[in-house]
């Protein structure tokens, strides 16, 4: 897939007071970076849909095919033929993988690298030094992996010699990120004998383990998940197997901009690609907006939403550990709310592309907020005036997305670096620009 080469300095956006129309929805990233990597090891070819094109999706499909795996991807990368064997990836000698800052990306290779044969280094952008990886690796070497850290302990880059992986049982700890039990859930069924998995402690961002879990019982798997034990999984041995066509629906985080741009200027905006039948938490975030005061009409395939006429109505304290990235949309929702909020259940912010907590708190305060921050929790108070401002970005895609927003309190907003949005939504501000005035 081709670079994304140009990253202009900033985008100014000027003082908008209205949002109106329809917005089709790109692919979500998390659906496409799985479909990727199940439809690489399952047995037969996959024929993929509506996939996202960004810098995480790219660093998933070039990684794959540098492994030998074959992609095939139409002119304008929307669709792929992916032609999986049904093994884990086996290499003759070494391969050296470059992910960016994609940590779905570098989590689930380094455990689906460990089923198979052959020595991999898989490195990122400097960012990705920062975040953590011991409690995956922890669980794989109990499981029989080789793996190395080449920097600084318990995060990458990393070197895995191998060899495959035994199965059993292991233990991973759940309320650092999500990514860790969704690595070992994919790789679970190539493992030498069913794998049983316990979570210790909170398991936090749930839904993305059930988009895990609904995209692998797509491709033949059936993971046990008992009643009696929330935060056990077990995987039976097996192959993955490939449903023919596999369509990915829009990314229900995206949606929660336009949703909230609506919401703000009491306007009305329908996003499509993604409804009532989606398997995102994120699409959640529109019961959030009927909290605050908005209409919200649900279809198979679309979200409307109506805003009301006037402020919003503050959520006092809510608790987003079930949608964690759209609740980064909520903290700015939080400037027009009639208010203050405070949003808990957010500790996975500070691990993620930058630490979002304290990014966060910094420009809310630069547009006259008053912020107090935890280290699970942001509290915001709204100005009386909104301040127009220069927004950092910190080379993480949803502040800039989510400071677009501020622009429709009528205030001018200079967001730096813009190009950012690359990693899940490179269309962002085309699409903004058309429906704000």
């Amino acid at each position: 897939m081709d670079d994304f080469q140009f990253r202009p300095s900033f985008i100014q956006l000027p003082a908008f007071t209205s949002f109106n129309g329809e917005v089709r929805l790109p692919g979500s990233k998390s659906i496409t970076n799985r479909a990727f990597l199940i439809a690489a090891l399952a047995q037969g070819e996959t024929r993929l849909h509506n996939l996202l094109k960004s810098d995480d999706t790219r660093y998933m499909g070039e990684a794959l095919q540098k492994l030998g795996v074959r992609i095939d991807f139409s002119d304008d990368y929307s669709e792929a033929v992916v032609e999986g064997s049904g093994k884990p990836i086996a290499v003759d000698g070494a391969v050296d993988l470059f992910l960016g800052n994609a940590g779905t990306a570098m989590r689930s290779l380094t455990a689906a690298l460990s089923l198979g044969k052959g020595q991999f280094t898989l490195t990122g952008e400097e960012r990705m030094s920062e975040r953590p990886i011991r409690d995956l690796v922890d669980a794989l070497l109990t499981l029989g992996a080789k793996i190395e850290y080449l920097e600084t302990e318990g995060y990458p880059p990393l070197r895995i010699d191998a060899s495959g992986l035994e199965g059993g049982e292991v233990h991973v700890r759940g309320n650092i990120s999500s990514q860790y039990l969704t690595a070992l859930l994919v790789c679970a069924p190539y493992c030498k004998a069913p794998l049983k998995i316990h979570v210790d402690g909170e398991l936090i961002s749930e839904p993305y383990i059930r988009l895990t879990l609904a995209v692998m019982t797509r491709f033949g798997v059936e993971v046990s998940w008992p009643a009696s034990q929330p935060y056990r999984f077990d995987v039976p041995h097996g192959v993955f197997k490939t449903p023919g066509d596999f369509f990915v629906e829009g990314d229900a985080s995206s949606a929660s901009y336009p949703l909230a741009a609506a919401a703000i200027t009491g306007g009305k905006v329908k996003v499509v690609g993604v409804g009532k039948c989606s398997t995102q938490g994120d699409a959640q975030f529109a019961k959030v907006l009927e909290s605050m005061g908005a209409k919200i009409t649900w279809g198979n395939e679309f979200i409307e939403c109506e805003g009301p006429k006037g402020k919003l109505r503050s959520l006092g304290e809510f608790n987003a550990v079930e949608i964690p990235d759209a609740a980064m949309t909520v903290a700015v929702l939080a400037l027009f709310a009639d208010a203050p909020m405070t949003i808990t259940g957010i500790a996975s912010w500070r691990v993620k592309e930058t630490d979002r907590i304290a990014a966060m708190a910094a420009e809310l305060r630069k547009v006259g907020a008053t912020v107090r921050e935890s280290m699970d929790s942001i509290t915001v108070t709204p100005p009386e005036v909104l301040q127009p401002a220069t927004i950092e970005t910190y080379n993480d895609h949803r502040m800039a997305m989510c400071f677009s927003l501020v622009s429709l309190g009528g205030v001018p907003i200079k967001i730096l670096d813009p190009a950012c949005v690359n990693k899940t939504y490179p269309n962002f501000f085309e699409d903004f620009s058309k429906l704000a005035k």
